[in-house]
């Protein structure tokens, strides 16, 4: 279940945050800071053993519909699992507070990951799961955790064929609130 933690950017306490559990509801929060998050129905036929091309198949219309919306110009498929030897390097690449130039665009084909987005004074916490899709608008502050323990495999899409590229603020905001796994056990 996806679920929306929002938080004063000031106090990271877990007994504090407004949580939202309803999909239409936290899609229109979302909507409401310029995000967007929807869900997609997930084709039967993918397996844990499909290759990135038959995800990508999979979600043909939807992933055209994306890119024709946004001008992409190319969409890959990304994954972790908690047996990878690199998982750590992996995690702390997106735990500090960043930026974009391009939107930021997941959809998770499985598993799930907790994106924070600072917008303003507030914080949103999105813990996004298998059918959802966040998009993050560009030069929006935030930061992404797969847990210790990481399950994962997203498209992504970009408009820059260079794909990835983190501006980082220097704050340490992002230390300062529950990361994935502590809000898993709190909040799910």
């Amino acid at each position: 279940m996806s679920i929306l933690a929002i938080f004063p950017a000031s106090e990271p306490d877990l007994s504090i945050p407004e949580i939202v559990r309803d999909y239409s509801k936290i899609s229109k929060i979302l909507e409401g800071i310029g995000v967007t998050f929807e869900r997609w129905d997930t084709p039967a036929h993918l397996s844990d053993h499909s290759s990135s091309g038959e995800i990508l198949s999979a979600y043909a219309k939807s992933v055209d519909r994306i890119k024709k919306e946004n001008n992409f110009q190319s969409a890959d498929v990304v994954s972790l699992t908690p047996d990878n030897p690199e998982k750590e390097a992996f995690r702390g690449k997106f735990l500090k507070e960043h930026t974009h130039t391009d939107y930021e665009i997941r959809f998770f084909v499985d598993g799930c990951g907790l994106f924070y987005l600072h917008v303003e004074n507030m914080i949103y916490g999105v813990l996004c799961e298998k059918g959802d899709l966040i998009s993050v608008p560009a030069n929006t502050t935030h930061w992404f955790d797969m847990g210790s323990k990481p399950f994962f495999k997203c498209i992504r899409l970009f408009t820059d064929p260079a794909g990835w590229v983190g501006h980082f603020t220097g704050s340490d905001i992002s230390q300062k609130f529950p990361d994935y796994d502590e809000y898993c056990e709190n909040i799910k």
